[in-house]
């Protein structure tokens, strides 16, 4: 008995190890899908704002371009703005305004494949009664 004992000495050493770095792992990549979330969330958040702004009145295209840019930048990086366009579908009472963000896929923290994550906001024109 005290002879199979022996032997098992030290495996809980070695046993923790491996399954403390499978957790970290876990917990990582737990963390990293987290982050991937928020990014996309707070790019689509920022579309859709951008779009509502420019559907108002008085409201021209660069300056709905400038209100997107400006709340991605306060919320992550620069380089999630850079690639931020403005369209239009529809004519009259029915024109809709549509933002399109295109970004970064944060695969390693914040990097990670440019262009890989795309995302549009949309908005009703305000009529002009």
């Amino acid at each position: 008995m005290r002879a199979a004992l022996a032997d098992e000495r030290g495996a809980a050493v070695a046993e923790f190890s491996l399954v403390a770095a499978l957790l970290a792992a876990l917990v990582l990549a737990v963390l990293q899908l987290a982050l991937g979330l928020h990014v996309r969330n707070t790019l689509a958040d920022a579309a859709a704002e951008g779009a509502r702004y420019r559907a108002l009145v008085g409201v021209t295209d660069a300056d709905g371009l400038h209100r997107t840019r400006e709340l991605i930048a306060s919320a992550l990086t620069e380089e999630y703005a850079r690639d931020v366009t403005l369209s239009r579908a529809g004519a009259g009472a029915e024109t809709i305004i549509e933002v399109t963000v295109r970004a970064p896929l944060p695969a390693i923290g914040l990097l990670g494949p440019a262009n890989a994550m795309e995302v549009t906001g949309r908005a009703t024109v305000e009529p002009l009664d």
